[in-house]
C-alpha cells in the first residue's frame, strides 16, 4: 500500500475511528486501526465487536493494499507531523510515514485477523436529521443502568409513536423519556441501543450535519452518511412498559426557576451523607418550599427557595444527583415538579417544553 494525502484530511477520520477501537488484552488487533487503500479512496475502520466504524476518504492511490497498525500511535503520530502532505507507505511489516522532514515507521499486525465490521442487510431503513438523533439521545442516556446486570437496563429504547420517535432510558430509580417530532419516524420500528455504546454514537452523529440514513435489524442499528458508516450492536430483550407508572394525578405541584433549584441542590452536596439524601419539604398554606440536607460529620443545610405551590403538604427525600442530571434535558428556564403523595415518585418537566419528562423515585428515610 503506498498513499498520498493531506494531513487533516486523515487526521480527524482517524480520530473517529480510534475512539471505537477496543482495549482488550486478549485481542490486541481490536486497538487498532484498519487502513485500506483502493481505487482513490481510503477506507478506515475500527471496532470493539460491539461497535464499529467505518470512514471512506479520498486521497492519492499509488498503490493498493492494506495495513493494520495500532490506533492510539497512529492518531498521536498524525497529530503531532508538522507538515501539512504526508505520504504513507507499507513496507516489510511497517508502515512508514514520510513528510519533507519526517520519517516514522509503525509496526503492523497481520491484515487477515482484523473482525469484519457488520453491514446492516435490511430493508427496514430511515432518513432522520442527525441533530434530533443526538437529542433524543443526550436527552435520556444517563438515565440507563451503568451494569449490565440486566442489558434492557442498560440501554437506551427509540420506537416511534405516531408523528414522534421517543427516546427512554430507566435503571428503575429514575425513567427519563424524550420525545422528537419527525415526519419520516413511521417506518423506524423500535430498538434498544446498548448504554456503552451510546457516547460514540452521540459523537459521531455530533459531526454530521444534515440527514444520515438509519438502517437496523434484528441485531444491529447502522447511521450511514456521506463515506461513514457506525454500526452499533443491539439489545436482544423487552424494555419495561414504563407508561403504566407514568403518573395521571398528583397532589403537590411546585413551580420554580431551575436556575434556583440548581443553586440548591449544588450547595445541598456539599452537606448530604453517602446516599446523597436531600429533603423536600412542601406547605403551600404557609408558600414554604425547603430543601434540607444533613450529614452528621459536617452539619446540616436548610434552603428556602421562591417558586409557585399548590396542592397538599408532603415532605419527601431524593437522591439529590438524580434530580440535578435531568437539568442539561430541560431548557425552559423554569421546571415543574409534580408530586404524587409520599413513597410515589416525582415527576419533573420543562414550564415550555413538554416533550420532556423525567420520573425520579423517592428514597426511604
Amino acid at each position: 500500500m503506498k498513499i498520498e494525502c493531506v494531513k487533516e484530511k486523515i487526521v480527524s477520520s482517524v480520530i473517529l475511528a480510534e475512539k471505537v477501537t477496543g482495549k482488550n488484552l486478549t485481542l490486541p488487533i481490536l486497538s487498532c486501526i484498519h487502513l485500506k487503500a483502493s481505487g482513490s479512496e481510503l477506507t478506515i475502520k475500527a471496532t470493539n465487536l460491539d461497535l464499529g466504524i467505518e470512514i471512506v476518504i479520498p486521497v492519492k492511490v499509488i498503490e493498493e493494499g492494506s495495513v493494520v497498525v495500532s490506533g492510539s500511535v497512529l492518531v498521536g503520530l498524525l497529530q503531532n507531523l508538522q507538515d501539512d502532505k504526508v505520504t504513507l507507505e507499507s513496507v516489510e511489516g511497517n508502515l512508514v510515514f514520510s513528510t519533507k522532514t519526517t520519517t516514522t515507521s509503525l509496526k503492523t499486525l497481520p491484515d487477515e485477523d482484523f473482525p469484519l465490521i457488520p453491514k446492516v442487510d435490511s430493508n427496514k431503513t430511515v432518513s432522520l436529521e442527525a441533530n434530533l438523533l443526538v437529542t433524543g439521545l443526550k436527552s435520556v442516556w444517563y438515565s440507563a443502568a451503568v451494569t449490565s446486570m440486566k442489558p434492557e437496563l442498560s440501554s437506551v429504547y427509540i420506537y416511534c409513536e405516531e408523528e414522534s420517535i421517543v427516546f427512554a432510558a430507566t435503571d428503575s430509580f429514575r425513567l427519563a423519556e424524550k420525545r422528537v417530532p419527525v415526519k419520516k419516524g413511521k417506518d423506524f420500528g423500535s430498538v434498544l441501543i446498548p448504554f456503552k455504546n451510546i457516547p460514540e454514537i452521540i459523537r459521531t452523529l455530533e459531526m454530521i450535519k444534515g440527514e444520515v440514513t438509519v438502517h437496523f435489524d434484528a441485531n444491529q442499528i447502522a447511521f450511514e452518511h456521506n463515506g461513514l458508516y457506525l454500526v452499533s450492536r443491539v439489545i436482544d430483550g423487552t424494555f419495561p412498559d414504563y407508561k403504566q407508572i407514568v403518573p395521571k394525578e398528583f397532589k403537590t405541584e411546585v413551580i420554580i426557576l431551575k436556575q434556583d433549584l440548581l443553586s440548591a441542590l449544588k450547595l445541598s452536596n456539599i452537606f448530604s451523607d453517602n446516599f446523597n439524601q436531600v429533603s423536600m419539604r412542601v406547605i403551600p398554606e404557609e408558600k414554604l418550599f425547603e430543601i434540607t440536607t444533613k450529614n452528621t460529620m459536617i452539619g446540616e443545610n436548610k434552603n428556602n427557595l421562591d417558586a409557585v405551590l399548590k396542592g397538599e403538604d408532603i415532605v419527601i427525600s431524593f437522591n439529590y444527583k438524580y434530580i440535578i442530571d435531568c437539568f442539561q434535558s430541560i431548557h425552559s428556564d423554569s421546571l415543574t415538579l409534580s408530586f404524587q403523595g409520599l413513597s410515589r415518585p416525582v415527576m419533573i418537566r420543562g414550564i415550555s417544553d413538554k416533550s420532556f419528562m423525567y420520573i425520579v423515585m423517592p428514597m426511604n428515610k
